[in-house]
C-alpha cells in the first residue's frame, strides 16, 4: 500500500484535501478513486485512508482507520554529522532515517570544506526535511527524526546533553563494537567528522567535555560511510527491540 508523509492534521472519519505534492506523486503511482493508501503525519502512528477524488493538481481522500504501529528504536540516537562536500549529506541523511536515528545534527567543523551562510542553511534545512520524508515513506517509520540546524562544532560540543557523545578517531584503540557490548542501550549521540576528521584540537576537545573516543575498526571509512556503519554496529549490539 502506498505510504505518504501528510504533515496535517489526521482522524478517523476525516475527509482529507491532500497536499498538491502528494496529488502529483498519486499521478505519478497512477492510484485510481477507491485505492486505500497509508498515510501518517509525524505524530505516531499510521491511517488507512481511501482515494476519494483526484483531478490534474488535487487529490482528496477519506480516512477510514488507525493503526498505532511503530518502527522506531527503542533507545535514541543522535547522528551528529560534519558537513561533507557535495550532496553526500543527502545521501547520509536518507539512509540514516533508514537505520533509525532519532536526530540528526549537521556540523560545521574546522576541516569542512563546505561553509553555509544562513541563507543557504535554510534551504538545506527544508531540503534535507524533504528527503527525511520520502526515506520514511519508504522505509516503514511512522516519525521523521528531528533535523537541528547546522551548528559550529565548538559550540555545539560546549553545551550540555544529555546523550552519551562517542567521538569516531583513528587514534581511538577501542572499538564501538566493544564498547556496545559491555554497555546496556541508551541516548546516544554519534559524532562523525568530515573528509579530512576532526582535528586534534576538536577531539581533544570533545573528550574534554564527556565524549569518548571510538573507533570503527581497522579501515578508515569514509565520512559518508562511518555513521551509517556506527548506526548498524548499535542495532546488532542493542536489538531493535
Amino acid at each position: 500500500m502506498p505510504r505518504f508523509y501528510c504533515p496535517i492534521p489526521l482522524a478517523v472519519g476525516a475527509a482529507v484535501a491532500l497536499p498538491e505534492h502528494i496529488a502529483h506523486h498519486i499521478h505519478v503511482l497512477r492510484l485510481t478513486p477507491g485505492e486505500h493508501i497509508t498515510l501518517f503525519n509525524g505524530e505516531g502512528g499510521e491511517y488507512t485512508a481511501v482515494l476519494a477524488g483526484l483531478d490534474r493538481r488535487r487529490a482528496q481522500a477519506e480516512v477510514k482507520a488507525f493503526s498505532p504501529r511503530e518502527a522506531e528504536l527503542p533507545y535514541a540516537v543522535t547522528l551528529a554529522q560534519a558537513l561533507p562536500e557535495g550532496t553526500k549529506m543527502d545521501w547520509i541523511v536518507e539512509k540514516a532515517v533508514e537505520l533509525g536515528a532519532s536526530a540528526i545534527q549537521p556540523l560545521a567543523a574546522r576541516r569542512c570544506v563546505v561553509r553555509l551562510s544562513a541563507e543557504r542553511a535554510g534551504k538545506k534545512q527544508e531540503h534535507w526535511q524533504a528527503v527525511m520524508a520520502s526515506a520514511a515513506e519508504q522505509c516503514g517509520r511512522n516519525r521523521l527524526p528531528h533535523l537541528a540546524p547546522p551548528a559550529d562544532f565548538g559550540t555545539w560540543i560546549g553545551q550540555s546533553c544529555l546523550h552519551q557523545r562517542i567521538l569516531f578517531s583513528p587514534r581511538a584503540e577501542r572499538s564501538l563494537a566493544e564498547w556496545a557490548r559491555h554497555h546496556p542501550p541508551r541516548a546516544i549521540a554519534l559524532l562523525v567528522g568530515p573528509e579530512g576528521g576532526f582535528s586534534d584540537e576538536e577531539e581533544d576537545g570533545a573528550v574534554a567535555r564527556g565524549a569518548i573516543a571510538l573507533s570503527l575498526g581497522a579501515r578508515v571509512l569514509r565520512t559518508e560511510t562511518a555513521g551509517l556503519a556506527a548506526l548498524a554496529v548499535l542495532n546488532g549490539a542493542w536489538g531493535e527491540m
